[in-house]
């Protein structure tokens, strides 16, 4: 079947077979931070957006993004960067693998959620899975993040 989208703001138009899952596609295509860390739609790794909404490229099958928006990390370098230093900051950086997931939920979250508290944060992340268990360097890079995106200082006023 013949599909028609764009990456990155890239037109795309690709022959795919009906089962060819998201995350197949844009690896094949080149994107390579999108990745399969499980086999259960449970580690986040493969997180992208569609339309501006994250989702698990892994557990869609591609011709849902007939005529759609697909962002991957590559596409929000800038804005990946500006939160890769909070995550150096904070020593959070670790292996890296799990990092693109990781920054497209906290980029869509910074777009959806106004505010966030601490419980929201984890809510909001709880599918994405880092195998170093780095949690806390983590969560306080996203909160200072978040914060200094809101315009609120480290002592939680504006």
């Amino acid at each position: 079947m013949q599909l028609k989208f764009t990456v990155n703001g890239i037109a795309c138009e690709e022959e795919i077979a009906p089962d060819t899952l998201l995350l197949d596609l844009l690896r094949s295509l080149g994107f390579l931070s999108v990745k399969q860390g499980c086999d259960t739609t449970n580690c986040g790794l493969c997180t992208v957006w569609l339309d501006g909404r994250p989702v698990l490229s892994c557990a869609m099958l591609a011709a849902r993004a007939q005529d759609s928006e697909v962002t991957t990390i590559e596409g929000l370098e800038k804005e990946a960067a500006a939160f890769g230093e909070y995550i150096a900051a904070q020593g959070a950086d670790q292996c890296g693998y799990c990092s693109p997931g990781l920054v497209m939920n906290v980029l869509a979250m910074e777009r959806e959620l106004d505010n966030p508290g601490t419980e929201e944060i984890k809510h909001y992340l709880a599918g994405n899975l880092c195998r170093c268990t780095g949690y806390a360097g983590q969560l306080r890079a996203i909160e200072n993040y978040l914060g200094e995106k809101a315009g609120r200082t480290k002592g939680g006023q504006s």
